[in-house]
């Protein structure tokens, strides 16, 4: 069984069961940034089954309006069978892109993934909240 913490040994009283995988990842599961809060629910998966490819979540119903916003695989700590953790705090979780038919490239570090393939996550994920898909 796993909780989540908070701050310095504080632990919230939510039980997040035990870990999981994205395939079994479901519409409405909290989102949790790294310091406890949650920030939101699991809108849509992004993965390439067949070549077992997690890309992200488009995370929903969130603390920072009602745009859709994107986590990169990378951001995501864990996924858990009633939760899913991120590496981000609060405060970096408000930065997260939001999914567009355009996206403009959000970071451009060489130690990162291509931003060519960051575009190409940001418009899967347009395409599924937006039912071009």
């Amino acid at each position: 069984m796993s909780r989540l913490g908070r701050g310095a040994g504080t632990i919230l009283a939510v039980d997040l069961g035990q870990p999981s995988s994205y395939l079994v990842l479901e519409r409405g599961t909290p989102v949790y940034s790294a310091d406890g809060v949650q920030i939101g629910k699991v809108t849509h998966v992004l993965a390439v089954e067949a070549q077992d490819v997690f890309d992200g979540i488009v995370i929903g119903e969130h603390l920072f309006g009602h745009d859709h916003r994107f986590a990169d695989a990378d951001d995501v700590q864990e996924v858990f069978e009633r939760g899913v953790v991120l590496k981000l705090d609060q405060a970096a979780c408000e930065r997260l892109p939001k999914p567009e038919a355009n996206p403009a490239v959000m970071r451009d570090d060489p130690a990162e993934s291509s931003s060519e393939f960051r575009r190409t996550k940001l418009m899967r994920a347009w395409d599924l909240i937006s039912g071009n898909r």
